[in-house]
């Protein structure tokens, strides 16, 4: 048996050397869009729905969700200067223009929360989803590139309970019935984007992308009752959006700076505000049968987001990150209605515009390959290790009084291929978020993720001999 398995991974591996281009990036965006499908659903019982679960997601705009790279991504989450041949960080398009492969990356991520209040009760929701799926290529090598992604912007994803009684007719007779309230949110806001990279001169690169936001966000409230003669009802109220905006990247490269054969970069990019448009609506089901209460159209203006980093080579081995991301929340509007009502849609978002506030975010991180530029390094040598960490005030304020915190650890595991310019990634995080304090919770998180990125040269004149 472990004869015929060794057999076939062999063959499986000349047949993939002998492929062309475009058939051998065919093959492994099926093998990614299986894994991705597979990691990303969650089963039922693993999960209540996809997402990052925790009560926090249900203010707002959900939680918010940014993936630039697995590299960047296992190195505390920034990356807007980390120049790389094996990736093409999307948080800051001016690195596109680096681009020497045509490249494909899909990621898919397991997530489990850990829930608990100052009365020391707990809860626990596991999740899994998509993380990003990236396709760029060069233009011109090494001077203009193109890049499209997609990835979730935003995700509401939570599930509480609560048991009451009251004082009903069945008939004819008044008793007390207990009850349970079931509250949960679902959905998100989901990123297109599409745009280009190009290098200036040797030290400078810029880049711009035009960004397609859309996607709904929906609350529930389900009552269960203890008897048959009551009808168990679900209200929805959810609200659709779509918008464009736009995001500007610029890349400062610098050689010699504080020794011999080093590299110094300086990343920053600015998402412009972005204008939302969409429909807010009440639902009411019972039984098999869903009645639309109420609709209303309006308007939600997102900030506009600025991102700065540094990024420092010392030697082929290391790399050293450090970055800083802020969003003014605190300018977030909406025109839809605060009126509420029985029939009504419920306010969004949820607890008014008072529940939102600036969020601001550093992260700092390294990554290091034994091997540097040893090619004939054995295999570990040549993977690359990396570790980080970040702090990040939230942008969501449930109480409008206590400012939130999240602090996280990650790292990662990056393995070479007999594929030149591919490579797969195992990464993890792992961290808590929010506090205990008055009616609020702590969640303590850990994740893992798993990514394949593709790369090989395309659109290439072949010799004559």
């Amino acid at each position: 048996m472990m004869i015929a398995a060794c057999s076939l991974l062999h063959t499986l591996r000349d047949g993939l050397v002998r492929m062309v281009g475009f058939h051998r990036l065919l093959f492994w965006g099926s093998c990614l869009a299986v894994v991705v499908g597979i990691l990303g659903a969650p089963s039922s019982v693993q999960a209540q729905s996809n997402g990052e679960g925790t009560i926090y997601s249900r203010f707002g705009m959900g939680s918010l969700l940014e993936f630039s790279s697995s590299q960047s991504d296992a190195m505390g989450g920034g990356g807007y200067a980390l120049r790389s041949l094996n990736y093409n960080p999307d948080a800051n398009p001016a690195l596109w223009s680096d681009q020497v492969f045509t490249r494909l990356s899909g990621s898919a991520a397991y997530r489990s929360t850990t829930v608990e209040d100052g009365q020391g009760n707990s809860g626990r929701l596991s999740s899994g989803n998509v993380q990003a799926l990236q396709f760029n290529f060069p233009l011109y090598e090494r001077s203009l590139g193109v890049g499209f992604s997609f990835q979730p912007y935003s995700r509401s994803n939570y599930s509480g309970k609560r048991l009451d009684s009251e004082e009903v007719s069945i008939n004819g007779e008044r008793r007390e019935v207990p009850f349970e309230t079931e509250f949960s949110g679902s959905g998100g806001l989901h990123r297109l984007r599409g745009g280009l990279g190009y290098r200036v001169n040797d030290m400078l690169s810029v880049g711009a992308t035009a960004d397609l936001l859309f996607g709904t966000l929906e609350r529930r409230r389900r009552t269960t009752w203890a008897v048959a003669q009551l009808r168990n009802t679900v209200i929805s109220d959810g609200v659709q959006l779509s918008g464009l905006t736009s995001t500007l990247g610029g890349h400062l490269a610098l050689a010699d700076v504080f020794a011999e054969d080093d590299a110094f970069s300086i990343g920053a990019s600015v998402t412009l505000p972005a204008n939302l448009s969409g429909e807010r609506f009440r639902t009411l089901d019972e039984d098999l049968a869903r009645d639309t209460l109420a609709t209303e159209r309006g308007d939600v203006t997102l900030p506009w987001k600025g991102r700065l980093g540094l990024s420092y080579q010392p030697n082929a081995r290391w790399t050293l990150v450090v970055d800083g991301a802020f969003d003014p929340w605190s300018t977030f509007s909406s025109d839809f209605s605060a009126r509420a009502s029985e029939t009504a849609p419920a306010r969004f978002p949820a607890g008014g515009t008072e529940t939102l506030t600036d969020r601001w975010r550093l992260s700092t991180g390294a990554e290091v390959v034994p091997a540097g530029d040893d090619r004939l390094a054995g295999y570990f040598a040549q993977a690359a290790y990396r570790f980080g960490g970040y702090a990040e005030q939230m942008y969501v304020r449930p109480d409008s009084e206590t400012t939130l915190y999240e602090f996280a650890l990650t790292a990662g595991i990056s393995l070479p291929t007999s594929l030149s310019g591919t490579r797969i990634d195992l990464n993890t995080v792992a961290g808590t978020r929010g506090t205990t304090t008055g009616a609020l919770v702590r969640d303590q998180f850990f994740g893992v993720s798993l990514h394949v990125n593709f790369g090989e040269r395309w659109f290439q004149r072949r010799k004559l001999r």
